[in-house]
């Protein structure tokens, strides 16, 4: 039976802090989030809204809780953006900041169309995209995700809830037009799940191009209350349509079989945009880890240095 190797476990600090809802976990203190991280045993975060921009305090900062930075979110608009220069000068700032701090993951998503990251305004359901569209959006992908190569980043692109990257056929489409050799995938469980998708079959489909996880569940009676009434991926948050892997639907015993299969390497980042008042970040997170372990228990050797 296939052995993992070069496997990290990492958590985002937004199953504490919420990044697009200021309201919810505020009360926390950045160093408290940190602790919780380090005494939950993970070995890695992503980058949180009250983390310091600068690298160096931040580099020092992660340091004293044996914690690195394995990437950052970055919304791009080229769908509608009237200048991609500006679009992919900002991304080169973006992919410098990882740079320096050593992480090697710059999360990408297109925000034009989209519920809540259209630089034009939020909007009450997705603008489609029509195929000149579909090109922008793919040439500016290539151009972003060949710099980020030559700088030592790898861009991973995450569909999204409420985006025009949603369903196993936009997925498709973008694998399609991206050059797999710069434009990686980000398999985000319970966005494929709540996007109409299995991500079983999608991560054995675009095996070769995943190159990030998100560990990720979704309560299905909960997604079916917002698909159903037409509620945002922000009011899904709140309704508490996502949770960590094993409190919901998705069978993380296939997935897991899957990337052992292929070989997996790499982060698997667990992540649940919850309220955490209503769910504890460190008892759902320590639950969450526990079934991870399980399911990867006699076949798999986590390991947590490089």
């Amino acid at each position: 039976m296939a052995t993992w190797y070069n496997v990290r476990l990492g958590i985002s600090p937004i199953n504490w802090i919420n990044d697009d809802m200021n309201d919810l976990g505020d009360f926390y203190e950045l160093e408290t989030v940190l602790s919780d991280m380090r005494s939950l045993g993970f070995s890695g975060t992503e980058m949180g809204r009250k983390y310091p921009r600068d690298p160096g305090r931040l580099k020092a900062l992660l340091a004293r809780y044996g914690l690195v930075l394995t990437g950052a979110w970055k919304t791009v608009q080229f769908s509608t953006s009237s200048d991609p220069e500006q679009e992919l000068a900002e991304f080169q700032v973006h992919v410098q900041f990882l740079k320096q701090m050593g992480a090697q993951h710059a999360v990408v998503c297109e925000g034009g169309g989209s519920l809540h990251w259209d630089a034009r305004g939020h909007r009450r359901q997705v603008e489609k995209w029509d195929d000149e569209a579909w090109m922008r959006v793919a040439a500016g992908l290539n151009r972003a995700g060949e710099y980020a190569r030559r700088h030592g980043v790898r861009l991973v692109y995450h569909p999204h809830f409420g985006t025009n990257v949603e369903t196993p056929e936009e997925i498709d489409r973008l694998m399609a037009l991206t050059d797999p050799e710069v434009v990686w995938l980000l398999a985000d469980t319970g966005h494929i799940r709540a996007g109409g998708g299995d991500p079983v079959q999608v991560i054995e489909k675009h095996i070769s191009r995943v190159g990030y996880l998100h560990l990720k569940d979704v309560r299905p009676e909960v997604l079916h209350v917002v698909r159903k009434e037409g509620h945002s991926f922000l009011d899904g948050v709140r309704m508490g349509m996502f949770t960590v892997p094993g409190d919901g639907c998705i069978d993380f015993g296939t997935v897991f079989d899957v990337l052992r299969k292929h070989g997996y390497q790499g982060w698997m980042i667990l992540e649940a945009e919850q309220d955490p008042v209503k769910a504890d970040p460190v008892v759902y997170a320590r639950k969450a880890k526990a079934l991870i372990q399980q399911w990867m228990e006699g076949v798999a050797e986590v390991s947590e240095k490089q």
